[in-house]
């Protein structure tokens, strides 16, 4: 019998230490990542952003109780052109300074919303198709 009451104990203490480990949290979502492309974007004035289609996990990604930690994105436009371009999250927008790269910007934001490219021209341009959209959400 007191081998059982030590043994039990040992079990109580273990348990403890695994909910401390997962930072007392009884539920967090497991790290992956997803990628998808979505549809080119005509981008046509300077004092009007264009959005792309809403950027959204698949439904193979397990995002519910999840959180960004890293974006990737890659997007195209014509080499002659100048465009002022975002990506966005529904509760913040990160300004891209290039066609490709990584953000750690909205990190610790929902994954389980969906993200969007948003575009400008910058005054004096003509018309442009932004093309080749793509993000990779690492997310926890």
């Amino acid at each position: 019998m007191q081998r059982l009451k030590v043994r039990c104990r040992r079990s109580w203490v273990i348990v403890a230490v695994c909910i401390a480990a997962m930072g007392g949290s009884g539920v967090q979502a497991a790290p992956g990542s997803w990628s998808t492309q979505v549809p080119s974007v005509l981008v046509a004035m300077s004092d009007r952003m264009s959005s792309s289609r809403p950027i959204e996990p698949p439904a193979t990604a397990h995002v519910e109780n999840a959180v960004i930690n890293r974006i990737q994105w890659r997007f195209e436009s014509p080499a002659t052109a100048s465009i002022n371009a975002w990506l966005c999250h529904p509760e913040q927008c990160v300004e891209l300074n290039s066609m490709r790269g990584t953000t750690t910007a909205l990190a610790g934001k929902h994954a389980d919303v969906p993200l969007f490219f948003r575009f400008a021209l910058t005054p004096g341009q003509r018309p442009v198709r932004v093309q080749g959209l793509q993000v990779i959400v690492n997310y926890q």
